[in-house]
């Protein structure tokens, strides 16, 4: 019987095994692999839902390093997020301008520059002011017909009326 012919004692060849061994580690790093797919598609998702809500992506990106490191200034947030400076620096401060984002001076003990330290407000905040804006947009909407006759603005109701309700304080 010559080496190239199978054997029939139901024991495996030595050549299998390590086969096997090493599609082990294909499959794990293919496991991985999903996994970091996983997560980088949900970060994406996240964003693009932030960009509708902030307005653009780049917004929607500072704002999430944000919420990830606090108190970080505007050369780190462009490191962090891969943006030019220039382009964290003005949104940063059409951020802060609509009250998105807090600043304040980092304290540093010597002489010198001391940047603005960012950081993002809540995200429960975000939704309230969205829930805000979009509740008046739906009143103005549901008003339509007594603006249209002339209606002076006292005479309009606000039926629309839309409630946020943290989940911390349910419990």
């Amino acid at each position: 019987m010559s080496s190239d012919e199978p054997t029939e004692t139901g024991t495996s060849d030595p050549d299998d095994e390590s086969e096997q061994t090493e599609e082990t580690p294909s499959t794990r790093e293919r496991l991985e692999a999903e996994a970091d797919r996983a997560v980088t598609e949900f970060d994406e998702g996240i964003v693009d839902l932030l960009a509708w809500l902030l307005d653009t992506e780049t917004r929607a990106r500072i704002y999430v390093y944000l919420r990830q490191h606090p108190n970080a200034t505007s050369e780190e947030v462009a490191d962090g997020t891969g943006l030019y400076p220039s382009t964290v620096r003005e949104a940063l401060a059409e951020l802060h301008d609509e009250g998105t984002v807090s600043r304040h001076k980092r304290q540093n003990e010597g002489a010198g520059n001391n940047p603005y330290e960012y950081e993002a407000i809540a995200p429960s905040e975000l939704v309230q002011g969205v829930v805000r804006d979009v509740q008046d947009q739906l009143n103005t909407v549901f008003n339509l017909d007594s603006r249209l006759r002339g209606a002076d603005r006292s005479e309009e109701s606000e039926p629309v009326r839309i409630t946020v309700e943290d989940a911390d304080e349910d419990e």
